[in-house]
């Protein structure tokens, strides 16, 4: 019975570690899909979309204290959020980009000002 509800909880309330190699994982694929079938592929679409909710669920969970919004003041094009990690998780400082415009759509305000803390 206790390794039953340790798997319900680890599935509900994934670890910070799992949540981070999931956004890695499925923003390789979302990558892949693009350059296979496009970007407004279904499953392109789809690894996008799914990547995001991984975002917002790490944030949610985990922020202020494990991870936190950043602008990315590095990169061109379409402004960006980095996923700043507290603690280095494998070799990894971040748990990749998220569009702000994305962050604005998903996100409350209280929201964004609270995962913008540092």
């Amino acid at each position: 019975m206790n390794a039953l509800i340790d798997k319900t909880s680890e599935l509900l309330y994934p670890s910070v570690e799992k949540l981070v190699k999931e956004i890695v994982a499925i923003n390789h694929a979302w990558k892949a899909a693009g350059e296979l079938f496009g970007n407004n592929s279904p499953l392109s679409i789809s690894s996008r979309d799914l990547k995001t909710c991984l975002q917002v669920r790490l944030l949610r969970n985990y922020a202020p204290e494990k991870v936190y919004l950043i602008e990315d003041t590095e990169v061109e094009g379409e402004p960006l959020y980095s996923l700043c990690l507290r603690e280095p998780i494998g070799n990894r400082l971040y748990a990749e980009h998220l569009p702000m415009r994305t962050a604005e759509k998903v996100l409350t305000d209280q929201e964004l000002a609270k995962f913008k803390q540092k």
